[in-house]
């Protein structure tokens, strides 16, 4: 019979057997995998890594752990920083630094930051993780460094941490904090438009309301009840009450009477530089933030006179406006006698239409907003532009109109504020003790300025940067 196709030949070599081309598939993928981890550890090296935010240091631009809570009152939702070192293990013992318990835990009093209702604290609840980024790490290989940028480093007391800050000084700077704001030689430092837009923080937005008043608690002897803070001046007819709508206020008055509401910190949330993410027992001691902003939105009818909002800092009130005519005015008001600081043009209000009215007083900038047009006065750099600095004064927050007007979704808020100390222990770059920067060297604050440790308390060099074995 002759043999099958398949048989060898006498002479011929023997085929490759299949387990040698296994060995070198298994060959190839380790060296795809070993390139691909190279390849990956050199990206996180010199590229990109990921970090989670480990403190609240940041707050609420970047959050550490945290409970997430919603105000049983108003609806309003804010975070708590959680602390492990005020609860324990099932063992008893204190919790480690960067600890994020499993199990639920009972969080400690919170106020809320918009009704200032103090809650009930015997519910249990979960610790949310900290904040999750990815920290482009090239890039200052190609850019400078820029002031308000928010940088991740290593931590000058222990290099094997990192931080995370916003960068507000550069070197060769001198740097001092004045009433909350950041000074460079001499010359406020303005934070960027988009960089001031995260950091506006509510002191009330009238679209959330308790829904028991009664039941709110707002303090925490319980002394208090919640009331709504807006109301009118003596001979003022803006119509303020929770029916039919609560959240909007009505005006229906003579076209040439000046009808003005204020907001009354007694009854409702004041304008400290307090932290919902922090202990609420430092709210008492937290200083006053004159940095504000007013918005709401208005929709006038025919007939209609001007609208417009007063913001006061210190000793002076600064007054903004439109008439029926569209003209924009921006004025200050100072014992007594009013001035005209800056005017511009846009459309006339359309009458039964809403349009957005935002006024702030925020870096030495008067910000005027109506609809899409801005009209902005500059107040000046230096430390006084402002008059003489009275911290003692609370700041105003008044709206005022003429005619027939509806208001909606009013909100007040304040700038971030840089403290210059804590409990009674000042801080590196305060008022009249400016820090100077040397080459390499850069200055930088955490968002959450009463609870974070930056470049206001390191004392000595970084362990990174000495020289020497």
């Amino acid at each position: 019979m002759p043999k099958e196709d398949n048989e060898q030949k006498s002479g011929e070599p023997a085929a490759t057997p299949k387990k040698k081309d296994r060995a070198a598939e298994i060959a190839d993928t380790f060296e795809w995998l070993i390139t691909a981890f190279i390849l990956a550890f050199v990206f996180r090296a010199f590229v990109m890594e990921a970090f989670r935010i480990p403190t609240g240091s940041m707050a609420d631009t970047l959050k550490g752990a945290h409970f997430r809570m919603r105000c049983v009152q108003c609806g309003h939702r804010y975070e708590h920083g959680f602390v492990p070192s005020e609860y324990n293990d099932r063992n008893g013992r204190r919790l480690r630094e960067d600890t994020v318990p499993a199990a639920p835990v009972t969080p400690p009093q919170t106020r809320c930051p918009n009704c200032g209702n103090y809650p009930a604290t015997t519910d249990q609840m979960h610790v949310a993780n900290g904040d999750r980024i990815l920290v482009l790490k090239c890039i200052y290989q190609f850019f400078e460094p820029k002031r308000w940028d928010v940088i991740v480093f290593k931590n000058p007391d222990e290099p094997h941490i990192n931080y995370i800050k916003r960068l507000v000084a550069l070197p060769g700077d001198n740097i001092e904090v004045i009433d909350g704001d950041v000074y460079i030689d001499g010359q406020i430092s303005r934070k960027p438009p988009k960089v001031q837009k995260e950091l506006w923080m509510i002191v009330y937005n009238n679209d959330f309301q308790p829904v028991d008043p009664e039941k709110t608690t707002f303090n925490q002897v319980g002394s208090k009840r919640w009331n709504q803070p807006f109301e009118n001046k003596p001979g003022s007819r803006w119509v303020i009450t929770d029916k039919p709508n609560p959240t909007q206020f009505n005006l229906d008055s003579p076209i040439d009477q000046i009808n003005t509401i204020f907001y009354d910190s007694s009854r409702g949330n004041d304008f400290r530089a307090t932290y919902a993410y922090n202990d609420v027992d430092y709210y008492q001691y937290m200083p006053n933030c004159s940095d504000l902003m007013v918005r709401f939105y208005a929709m006038p009818t025919n007939g209609a006179g001007k609208i417009g909002a007063v913001l006061s800092k210190y000793e002076t009130e600064y007054k903004a406006w439109i008439d029926p005519n569209g003209q924009m005015v921006i004025a200050s008001l100072s014992d007594g006698d009013q001035t005209i600081l800056k005017s511009g043009q846009t459309e006339p209000p359309d009458p039964n239409q809403w349009r957005l009215l935002k006024f702030a007083n925020v870096d030495h900038q008067l910000i005027f907003q109506f609809g899409r047009t801005k009209v902005t006065y500059d107040l000046g750099l230096e430390p006084d532009a402002a008059g003489p600095r009275r911290t003692d004064i609370e700041p105003k927050v008044e709206i005022f109109g003429a005619g027939k007007i509806t208001l909606s979704h009013l909100a007040v808020f304040r700038d971030i504020h840089y403290t210059a100390g804590r409990g009674g222990r000042g801080g590196r770059a305060t008022n009249g003790e400016p820090f100077k920067l040397n080459n390499d060297e850069f200055f930088v604050l955490g968002d959450n300025s009463p609870n974070s440790q930056d470049g206001r308390w390191w004392e000595r060099a970084g362990k990174a940067n000495l020289e020497g074995p």
